[in-house]
């Protein structure tokens, strides 16, 4: 009685939904694994968390009426375009990283604070506001009309920790020493493509405005 007050029952259509999403790389993505490769987990953790709470600030949004902010063309233009220009800052920034030497230890590299991993990944998710069109869009088609506010909040929460989980995960494998050894002479190029993509998010917001 408890499991369906709080979910719905077109709940493993919208899990289903959300974890196919996750399969597809974005923006978070390449910036946990860029992070990943550079610093282990201990350098990637908390990016994971800011991106998992940028998504759950997202999810809040969409229950509490997020469409009144997208029917503003304003408020959406400018947080659209703080999203593209802050890809671009981050892109740049991995863009020109440089080579280290393999046969030194890439656990030595200063990785950023908690904090700061932290504000990466939140501005990451919160500068992105397809993040809440997805949710949106996920939980009025496939929800309803129906459905509670303890449903919407318990989907919520598991959306949220679906994206904390699988982040950690993939940082996680990233940060296997057999992972590490294998990359130890790439880690650069692969920073650099991080980059690259990152910068092309970055820019297609921009030209999506002149489409």
């Amino acid at each position: 009685m408890l499991l369906s007050t709080l979910l719905p029952a077109a709940f493993p259509a919208l899990a289903l939904a959300h974890f196919v999403a996750l399969l597809s790389p974005g923006q978070d993505f390449f910036l946990i694994i860029a992070h990943a490769i550079r610093h282990k987990l201990a350098g990637s953790r908390f990016i994971c968390l800011g991106v998992a709470l940028g998504n759950g600030i997202y999810i809040a949004l969409v229950i509490l009426g997020w469409a009144n902010i997208r029917d503003n063309p304003l408020m959406f233009t400018l947080v659209e375009t703080a999203g593209a220009i802050y890809l671009l800052w981050v892109g740049q920034k991995l863009l020109r990283s440089k080579r280290t030497d393999p046969l030194r230890s890439t656990t030595h590299a200063a990785a950023p604070s908690a904090m700061q991993q932290l504000l990466l990944g939140l501005n990451s998710a919160l500068l992105n506001p397809k993040n809440a069109l997805f949710y949106m869009s996920l939980m009025t088609v496939i929800l309803g009309n129906d459905v509670t506010l303890p449903q919407q909040i318990a989907c919520g929460v598991w959306m949220f920790l679906a994206v904390l989980l699988w982040d950690l995960l993939i940082a996680a494998l990233i940060a296997r020493p057999q992972v590490q050894q294998q990359l130890s002479a790439y880690i650069h190029l692969v920073e650099r493509v991080a980059g690259a993509i990152l910068i092309t998010f970055g820019i297609s917001l921009f030209t999506g405005y002149l489409s």
